[in-house]
């Protein structure tokens, strides 16, 4: 199942996304309707409530008098952290019913207006913002609701603010203008990335490579990229390992292969062992393999590669305290700090893809070409960061 988090500000039109992502085939999970149905007459929440804030909280048909509710649970901190703490619960348990109920689904959509604000975004595969200038936002909830400006505006800031949302969101999809926009915005987003991550999730396949192209730092979001990825990677795992981002898209400023390169360290290779089966689920089907150091040796590691084929992302998992680590660490740490030595390996790289496509062949294979061209380069830089793992 590809679980993905559905998400904008009031006004925006995020409904409306999420019919169309229903006549593409997708499951939707709604959370609001899942706040109403834990607090529906019958429910076990319900009794839970009277009991906390008082009959009141109860209409004489027994079911909730939320203005009532409201009053009794916002007079205070205390009194709101009681009422989370009924409410959040019961949500959680219902929000897992419903996708236990769907788990046959390839793709299942969560609709949470507070995604963002919640530190949601974690928990799935890919997050989609239904975005909207909060301007627009504001005049369409004074045309279509009826609210006042300074109502609407209030309900507003209540809310995360745009920048907040496209930093924690993988997609953005625009709904500012035409509907016709937004549906064909959709339809793509749906064959061009969601239905293929879907299929290369359930075969535990990876999305196909970057292709061989440097590519201008400023045409990509590299480091928000890495950061989405990595939280997601932690949450998934227990938040029990450290991640870090490496390579070239790491060093601000380097032209590099689209690729996101992370490396997650583990205690032993055993370990990297057992938690494979979870990266695969988290969408990074991987085998055991090894790092080349150079001189014929090698190195043990599990190597993982995204399956998502809008965002490609390596990810090795290495031992803590291995060769492999050190040097990803170091040279990436190099490239920061010297200006020289990060255009010497621009210049290298830019004479190395040039190379590698003069010799042809698919972009795979030109892309190990690419690849096996810098060993020695590395080789000389680790004698230079890591000069004890020769010895």
């Amino acid at each position: 199942m590809l679980r993905i988090g559905l998400t904008g500000g009031i006004g925006a039109g995020k409904s409306t996304v999420s019919a169309m992502l229903v006549e593409h085939g997708a499951v939707i999970v709604d959370a609001d309707r899942i706040a109403r149905e834990v607090v529906e007459p019958g429910q076990p929440l319900l009794e839970k409530l009277a009991e906390a804030f008082g009959p009141q909280v109860l209409h004489s048909d027994g079911s909730l008098d939320r203005p009532a509710l409201a009053a009794a649970a916002f007079v205070d901190s205390d009194h709101t952290a009681r009422l989370n703490g009924l409410m959040h619960p019961a949500i959680r348990d219902r929000t897992a019913e419903h996708f236990a109920r769907h788990a046959e689904a390839e793709i299942v959509v969560h609709d949470v207006p507070l995604l963002v604000e919640n530190d949601m975004t974690p928990a799935y595969h890919l997050n989609l913002l239904v975005d909207v200038p909060a301007e627009v936002r504001l005049q369409r909830l004074m045309d279509s609701r009826g609210m006042d400006r300074d109502d609407a505006a209030a309900r507003i800031s209540r809310q995360a603010d745009d920048d907040t949302r496209r930093a924690a969101c993988d997609v953005i999809i625009d709904n500012s203008g035409p509907v016709e926009e937004t549906k064909a915005a959709v339809a793509r987003l749906i064959e061009s990335r969601i239905r293929p991550f879907a299929a290369n999730l359930a075969s535990g396949q990876r999305a196909p490579k970057a292709a061989l192209e440097l590519v201008d730092p400023a045409e990509a979001d590299w480091i928000g990229d890495a950061q989405r990825a990595i939280r997601k990677l932690r949450h998934g795992t227990g938040e029990k390992f450290a991640i870090e981002h490496i390579g070239s898209t790491s060093v601000p400023g380097l032209p590099a292969m689209d690729v996101i390169d992370l490396q997650l360290l583990v205690p032993d290779l055993t370990a990297a062992r057992e938690l494979a089966p979870r990266l695969a689920e988290l969408g990074y089907p991987g085998a055991e393999t090894s790092d080349h150091l150079g001189e014929e040796s090698t190195e043990g590691k599990w190597f993982h590669a995204n399956t998502d084929p809008g965002r490609a992302v390596d990810l090795h998992v290495r031992t803590a305290d291995s060769v492999g680590v050190r040097f990803a660490r170091a040279f990436r740490d190099l490239l920061i700090a010297d200006t020289g030595e990060r255009d010497r390996y621009l210049e290298l790289k830019r004479d190395r893809v040039a190379e590698a496509k003069a010799a042809g062949g698919t972009n795979g294979q030109m892309i190990r070409t690419y690849a096996e061209s810098k060993e020695p380069y590395f080789l000389q830089m680790r004698r230079r960061l890591v000069p004890d793992s020769f010895d």
